[in-house]
């Protein structure tokens, strides 16, 4: 059951350096919120962390999510699932994508931390949208 993103949608997520939240599931069933970098892709919302977080064994064991990224009253909510990807390479790869995406002055050698973390790429489906645009 996919959503499809408006053109507003995508032009709101896509510019400037928001941040999102994300809502995950807790074993006795709280909700957990990060706040996060994001990229929107194709069909899916990409998110990295390091995989000893909360939010990565939240979603191992219930892979529901939801986001929300507001600019004062304009926002967009997205809720779906979520696959996980340990990847070394592509969890490098991303976080260093995030890394450029929100630090426009970003050069090979910054953070040089991510490196040594282990890192899980999340890649959240866009099954439900909600926007105030």
């Amino acid at each position: 059951m996919s959503a499809q993103l408006s053109d507003a949608a995508r032009a709101f997520l896509s510019e400037g350096a928001r941040f999102c939240t994300l809502a995950t599931i807790n074993a006795d069933g709280s909700p957990s919120q990060s706040v996060m970098w994001y990229e929107p892709r194709a069909d899916v919302i990409m998110m990295n962390t390091e995989v000893s977080r909360l939010k990565v064994k939240n979603l191992k064991r219930d892979a529901r999510a939801s986001i929300c990224v507001e600019d004062g009253y304009k926002y967009v909510v997205i809720s779906g699932t979520v696959t996980l990807d340990d990847t070394p390479e592509t969890a490098q790869a991303d976080i260093y994508a995030l890394a450029r995406r929100y630090n426009p002055d970003f050069k090979d050698g910054d953070y040089p931390v991510f490196a040594t973390q282990q890192r899980v790429t999340i890649l959240l489906s866009i099954d439900k949208v909600a926007e105030h645009l």
